[in-house]
């Protein structure tokens, strides 16, 4: 499903702490739309019984079952850097990807 390194899962854990959000998971979704195509969401929530999950450290990224093929195989990282600060996807499914990494064009097989 997702990969979630090192620093996603602590700057997660951090997150969750700050907003006092015990038992909540990293929901990263699909929407169309943004300047490649399909964009990436995420908001905190609780995971439902048709998600997939992956976990790390004891925190999670939960995925439902519609966004599920765009993000299969994706890595979730956590990068301070020239480009911004945040959660980004490395995904093997992106045809391309915008500039600013929160939208994608899905390779043909996903569409």
């Amino acid at each position: 499903m997702l990969t979630l390194t090192e620093s996603a899962a602590k700057h997660l854990r951090a997150l969750l702490e700050e907003k006092a959000a015990p038992g909540k998971s990293l929901r990263i979704y699909i929407e169309r739309g943004g300047c490649a195509g399909m964009s990436y969401e995420m908001t905190l929530d609780d995971r439902q019984e048709a998600d997939t999950s992956a976990e790390r450290d004891g925190v999670s990224v939960i995925v439902d079952p519609e966004s599920l093929p765009y993000l299969e195989g994706a890595t979730v990282d956590y990068c301070d850097d020239l480009a911004g600060t945040g959660f980004r996807i490395h995904n093997p499914k992106a045809a391309r990807s915008c500039g600013c990494g929160t939208s994608f064009e899905p390779s043909t097989e996903q569409e």
